[in-house]
């Protein structure tokens, strides 16, 4: 008897020919993120090019009732793009045009397979940039899906902020764009933050308008390091309560600072506390910005401010920092990373990052901290051992940071998204009824339940 996949297999072999395909290594490349979730393969993978060919494939398999899971670099963390009940693998990497730059209006359209640090060589030449920068090289689809930020966040905002609108592919084949290169409008449902953070679990997205920024006059990074973590988490909130309209600031803990150390040669530094500062403006603000900054660190017995106004000593400082989760697995050979993803009000984060030093010097593990601490958003990685009843250790210590962020008004996940790995939290987080209504919701675009089944909702 043929298999509803199979039946879906053949039919989408006619129009993609070769690019449907049921290689062995191919389907495991595609069993799985960057993630601690339970590898499950695809029963084939479809390398589309078109919104047109999204929306055939999604057809066939709404009308067989095939699962299908939208994949493009595969770097999400929370198990998003496993496909837990098989079916198609719709691979979106050949998708990574730049189809127009509006350099006046400063905004531009992509198709989602192309990543953010691809746009921003793109549009160097423009004087423009795309600020939101999630540290992987992550595709702009995946970005919309999970609705991410990053280090730049604090200043530029997320996804949410810098999306204008979409074309989708919905469940039944239907395409539709939302939104448009407008700033504003007060016209109709906003359907495109709808589907930004849906997690390919509303439709699949294979157009992005995006809004961009203008290359600032001036940037200037330092790193400025602290004895304790309390004062270096307290300066932050100094900071940010003072209104100084700093580009980034992260935090990292002595042991996060500690694997950076060794793993991109930061020299002349030691392994203590440590904030990385980006300031964006003209010459007069950038220096009137970090002068502030550095004031009130000093008041939290900061150790002083290294500088790094050339480009290239920035963008290794940054490089360093974007690369905290390699070298958190690089200190200890053999173990397994679980980035937790907690986010509170910026009055709580004191509470919320030395609450979690303490819950992680319980445990008896390793779990370096680093955050984007200026939108009380931060991260442990919980290095497990690679050793009977590890990852039920480390899924504890998780829990645990997840909980207080929870009852300190925050969030489950400030970017990472739910996936497979933060459903249990979202109930607590939004209610009962909320979730209903986002059940109701999902029921609507998706009834039949194919597109990337298993994610958000436990069951």
């Amino acid at each position: 008897m043929t298999r509803p996949v199979d039946t879906v297999i053949a039919a989408a072999a006619e129009f993609l020919g070769e690019r449907i395909t049921t290689s062995s290594g191919l389907r495991d490349h595609h069993s799985h993120g960057q993630d601690t979730q339970t590898p499950v393969l695809p029963d084939a993978v479809a390398f589309i090019e078109t919104s047109e060919e999204a929306a055939r494939v999604l057809a066939l398999c709404n009308q067989h009732g095939v699962a299908v899971v939208p994949y493009g670099t595969g770097t999400s963390l929370e198990g998003h793009v496993t496909p837990v009940r098989g079916g198609i693998s719709l691979d979106m990497s050949r998708m990574t045009a730049v189809l127009e730059v509006n350099q006046a209006d400063m905004d531009c359209r992509v198709q989602p397979g192309l990543t953010h640090r691809s746009l921003n060589a793109h549009l160097r030449d423009q004087g423009l940039f795309f600020p939101v920068d999630p540290g992987a090289d992550a595709s702009l689809g995946g970005m919309c899906a999970t609705r991410a930020s990053g280090t730049a966040a604090v200043r530029y905002g997320t996804m949410r902020e810098n999306v204008m609108g979409l074309t989708v592919a919905l469940a039944d084949g239907r395409v539709i764009r939302t939104g448009g290169r407008v700033r504003k409008s007060s016209t109709g449902y906003d359907l495109t933050r709808l589907f930004v953070g849906s997690e390919g679990t509303l439709g699949v997205i294979t157009e992005i308008q995006l809004r961009l920024q203008g290359i600032p006059e001036a940037a200037s990074a330092a790193i400025c390091q602290f004895e304790t973590l309390g004062d270096a988490v307290e300066s932050v909130i100094a900071i940010m309560q003072a209104g100084i309209p700093v580009a980034r600031i992260e935090l990292l803990d002595d042991v996060q600072m500690g694997a950076c150390i060794a793993y991109s040669k930061l020299d002349g530094m030691k392994p203590a506390p440590t904030l990385f500062f980006e300031f964006h403006g003209t010459h007069a603000a950038v220096a009137e910005q970090a002068k502030q900054a550095e004031e009130i660190t000093e008041a939290y017995n900061a150790t002083g401010f290294r500088w790094a106004t050339d480009a290239e000593e920035r963008n290794r400082l940054w490089r360093a920092r974007h690369d905290a989760y390699w070298a958190c697995l690089a200190l200890k050979p053999g173990h397994q990373g679980i980035a937790t993803d907690a986010i509170v009000p910026i009055s709580r984060l004191a509470e919320a990052v030395l609450g979690a030093q303490e819950d992680i010097r319980a445990s008896g593990l390793t779990a370096p901290i680093v955050g984007h601490v200026g939108d009380g958003n931060f991260h442990t990685v919980i290095l497990v051992p690679p050793e009977p009843g590890g990852l039920e250790r480390a899924w504890e210590l998780d829990k645990k940071i997840v909980g207080r962020a929870l009852a300190l008004g925050g969030s489950c996940s400030g970017e990472h998204g739910v996936g497979l790995g933060k459903r249990e939290f979202l109930e607590i987080e939004h209610g009962a009824e909320t979730l209903a209504v986002m059940r109701s919701i999902k029921a609507t675009l998706d009834p039949r339940g194919i597109l990337n089944p298993g994610k958000m909702f436990l069951n």
